[in-house]
């Protein structure tokens, strides 16, 4: 059974690697998944929570960096290791096949700390603002699965490292929304 999955998840990441191959995704899709892209974003939530929402909007940063702490140790430095699943752009079976759009890294593929992160502050943010704001639901899952995505499209991660990173994402990003909402101070 699990060769039966890991070989679905080969043809599954062959088919969007290569598969969906067209000059607009190969522009695109290094710079979604690339962190300096998305800086200015990151630079606006921090500004927009410290100026709306003043010590609380320090609260939902702390909230974020905790999960994008937990996501980033739970999967790079605790399952990485353990699973030491090789990255497809790094897999000699597929050395053939991979279309090198990034650098592929050294590093393990499952899960995709990406996926965990995003994910993970997306539903952070979701749980923060929902109420308030109910367009960030789509908007933040949709922001979350651009990027996940882009990963397997870029050649470094399988759709399963992407996949099980999402869950591990939603669940962090869950508990975080929890702790946030017994340490927020009463506003």
């Amino acid at each position: 059974m699990m060769h039966d999955l890991l070989q679905f998840d080969t043809e599954l990441f062959l088919k969007i690697h290569r598969g969906l191959s067209n000059g607009f995704f190969d522009w695109i899709m290094p710079l979604l998944r690339n962190r300096f892209f998305w800086s200015p974003l990151y630079l606006f939530i921090v500004i927009f929570c410290i100026k709306q929402y003043k010590k609380a909007g320090l609260y939902i940063i702390g909230g974020v960096l905790v999960t994008f702490a937990m996501g980033d140790i739970i999967a790079s430095r605790i399952i990485k290791p353990n699973v030491a699943r090789v990255r497809p752009c790094n897999e000699v079976r597929l050395a053939d096949q991979i279309i090198h759009r990034v650098p592929c890294g050294s590093g393990k593929s499952f899960p995709s700390a990406h996926a965990t992160n995003h994910f993970g502050i997306a539903v952070f943010l979701i749980g923060v603002f929902y109420r308030k704001w109910k367009a960030i639901l789509p908007i933040g899952i949709l922001w979350a699965a651009v990027i996940s995505f882009a990963q397997v499209y870029v050649g470094v991660h399988y759709p399963i490292d992407v996949f099980c990173g999402m869950l591990l994402g939603i669940t962090i990003g869950l508990l975080t929304t929890f702790i946030y909402y017994k340490v927020k101070p009463i506003s």
